[in-house]
């Protein structure tokens, strides 16, 4: 890149920064002593801004770096992102919003554990909350170093490296400050200039094909060297079985995934109602529809105007094919507009990760102060704040995704957060469901449903083609490949459950039914809700 993108794009990250950081500062002047405001921003937001802090919160790098990357290089196979992040939220809606506002107060453990044990019951909700938190952080961290490795021109890694560290830093003062409140508002930002952003690339690839989507899809098939094949089911999922399965397996974690997701559990929890939630979702659902409508344009437009084996050239992955595009919308490398919308959209793309890693830092700081922190520190030792330990924990996960995000820089930030979809699918939606709508479930089960989902899906990505035994894992030159699929929810999403359901039948405790009365009454009514 040209000393005129990086001039550019990168005195509009400092501005962008400069603003979060502004309301952060803003925000850290009010009261955030108590639980409720550092968790849930005091309950306080409305439908409409809870809805478009939803959508800043679900539309990650991983949307629009990570997506549009994989049509570009793929076609047809790339848009299974799109629907399955999408339909998940039917999911959300239909089953988890409205009953999880009415029965919780923070956290996905606070469901579970009002009609269970509560210690053993939050250990393992908080340790699966953190585990999904991080793998998530991660892809963020790696869409960062990818967009500032472009927009160096590639220039050694240690750039990369900063970057990763960067955000880690920004993401502990944002939370650690801000609390919900800043995190909140800060994603509100991010997802109108998200959007305003996409809307601009949309508008200039159709009107470059003068509005004929016919047309760019077939230039996109020419310029793939797939011809057809490109606009159809297969090239990256259909040359064997181990290929189909893996689709059906990616396909299960990214619509059941989203459910289980602490970051987007724990938005429910700062409106004050119930419908508040379901609104809240509703505003949600239209945001992100019309967002992954546009990455699919955006993924073709990549695939005709820039080509796949130009955008492989700049990340073997594809995460920069949309700064990539933008550069050609304006007019090119050497054009005051290329200069321009590139560095619009590689802020845009910064912005969204910075938000994003937010409201995930900030769920899974939660989770270990309010839940493992909560049940693991010693009776009788001197209590420390809930908040003060959240502070804490923020920072270590910092470090912690800071660390995994050097190690992962070369995968695509889209097939990261697949992964992490993957885990939430197997720990959290089993517990989550079979404790709003089975009246036998029991405190064992509960604690089964956790780990027999977690423990199966860490092991098998440890042991899939993603870590060693090809030239694209995270550990080229290892090989200790026994499971063939990349993506584990096929098997560890089934075994959740699985494991809910015998911990349960082989438990010798009786389920409370007062318990269980008076929280489906609350679940459903919001009679007694925090």
């Amino acid at each position: 890149m040209t000393g005129d993108h990086q001039t550019a794009a990168l005195l509009l990250f400092g501005a962008f920064v400069a603003v979060t950081l502004g309301i952060t500062t803003w925000v850290s002047r009010h009261r955030q002593g108590s639980a409720e405001e550092f968790y849930a921003g005091g309950r306080l937001f409305s439908p409409l801004e809870n809805g478009f802090a939803i959508a800043g919160d679900y539309m990650s790098a991983a949307s629009f770096l990570g997506i549009s990357g994989l049509i570009a290089l793929v076609g047809y196979d790339g848009m299974l992102y799109s629907v399955g992040f999408l339909v998940a939220w039917l999911v959300v809606l239909c089953l988890v919003a409205e009953l999880v506002r009415n029965c919780g107060r923070f956290t996905l453990a606070d469901v579970v554990a009002a009609r269970m044990r509560e210690r053993p019951v939050r250990i393992a909700a908080g340790t699966s909350s953190v585990t999904v938190s991080v793998l998530y952080l991660v892809a963020q961290m790696v869409g960062a170093g990818s967009l500032v490795a472009l927009l160096l021109g590639g220039t050694g890694e240690a750039a990369r490296a900063w970057t990763v560290v960067g955000v880690g830093v920004l993401m502990v003062i944002y939370v650690s400050l801000g609390g919900m409140r800043a995190t909140t508002w800060i994603q509100i930002v991010k997802a109108v200039l998200l959007l305003g952003g996409t809307v601009a690339l949309t508008v200039l690839v159709l009107l470059r094909f003068h509005g004929d989507f016919n047309r760019l899809l077939l230039t996109a098939a020419e310029r793939s060297g797939h011809g057809e094949a490109f606009l159809a089911p297969g090239l990256a999922y259909g040359g064997d079985w181990t290929a189909r399965f893996d689709f059906i397996s990616l396909g299960l974690a990214l619509v059941l995934g989203t459910a289980g997701l602490p970051h987007i559990l724990s938005r429910f929890y700062t409106v004050p109602t119930a419908r508040a939630a379901r609104r809240s979702v509703v505003w949600a659902i239209g945001l992100i529809g019309g967002f992954y409508l546009m990455t699919i344009v955006l993924g073709f437009g990549a695939a005709a105007l820039i080509g796949p084996d130009a955008v492989r050239a700049s990340n073997a992955s594809g995460n920069t094919a949309v700064p990539l595009l933008a550069l050609d919308l304006g007019g090119g490398a050497d054009t005051t507009g290329g200069t321009v919308l590139f560095a619009v959209v590689a802020a845009v793309a910064f912005a969204t990760i910075l938000a994003v890693v937010a409201g995930i830092t900030l769920a899974s700081s939660a989770s270990v102060a309010h839940d493992l922190y909560a049940s693991l520190r010693r009776r009788g030792g001197k209590p420390r704040s809930e908040v003060a330990v959240a502070r804490v924990a923020s920072v270590g996960i910092g470090l912690v995704a800071i660390a995994l995000g050097l190690l992962a820089r070369d995968l695509n930030v889209a097939f990261l957060v697949g992964l992490a979809f993957a885990v939430a699918a197997s720990a959290n939606l089993p517990v989550l469901l079979y404790s709003l709508f089975w009246r036998g479930f029991t405190t064992r089960g509960a604690v089964w449903a956790v780990y027999g989902g977690l423990i199966p899906a860490v092991v098998l990505v440890l042991l899939s083609p993603v870590v060693s035994g090809g030239p694209a894992s995270l550990f080229p030159g290892a090989d200790f490949q026994l499971f063939p699929l990349q993506n584990p929810g096929l098997v560890s999403i089934p075994l959740g459950f699985l494991a809910g359901w015998l911990g349960t039948v082989t438990s010798g405790e009786v389920p409370d039914e007062a318990k269980h009365a008076e929280t489906e009454v609350r679940s459903l009514t919001g009679a007694g809700a925090v």
